[in-house]
């Protein structure tokens, strides 16, 4: 009885030795804190990129200077811009990428679509938009060799308000993209 008294009042002095005794190896091991984890994915595509885009199917087959801007970042999220982003207003897209094999990856992304209020006047469009539907965006990128251009297929999926699939909505496109570099 008495060695288990001591026992217990020894673990209750050392506990917290003991906790980081076991604690901290745990940590230094755990591959999330290891760059390898954070990146996920090779280093080629990080960084940022302007990309021409030309639908082939859906209701953006008509627009033909479609531009994205891109940023790929470590860790594997990404954010993307297009030059319409104005028209109507238009938040960016915020998506996940990843590595598929030597040179191709895959990026996710979506955004929200706005509208105006209904019956707005010019006065009220300055006040805000309201959304109206969610894009999503699939996009398989292939990067040359040389590590400074790709080309890609996008696959893009619009959905309404309850989060239905707007069949007419979505489309195919193609994608050429030059990283972005100091000259």
């Amino acid at each position: 009885m008495k060695l288990i008294s001591k026992l217990s009042r020894l673990v209750s002095q050392y506990r917290f030795f003991i906790l980081l005794t076991v604690l901290i190896p745990l940590i230094i091991s755990n591959p999330l804190w290891s760059r390898d984890a954070q990146a996920q994915t090779s280093d080629k595509l990080i960084g940022q990129w302007r990309s021409h885009v030309q639908f082939i199917t859906g209701g953006f087959a008509e627009v033909k200077d479609l531009e994205f801007m891109y940023s790929f970042n470590l860790g594997g999220t990404m954010t993307e811009s297009s030059n319409y982003d104005g028209a109507p207003p238009v938040p960016p897209a915020y998506g996940i990428w990843r590595q598929l094999d030597e040179n191709e990856f895959q990026a996710k992304y979506e955004y929200y679509a706005t509208q105006p209020p209904e019956n707005a006047t010019m006065d009220d469009v300055w006040g805000g938009w309201i959304p109206s539907t969610r894009g999503v965006l699939t996009e398989n990128i292939t990067l040359n060799d040389d590590g400074k251009s790709f080309i890609s297929t996008i696959t893009y999926e619009a959905f309404d308000k309850d989060n239905n699939l707007v069949v007419d909505g979505g489309g195919i496109a193609t994608g050429k993209g030059m990283k972005l570099a100091f000259d």
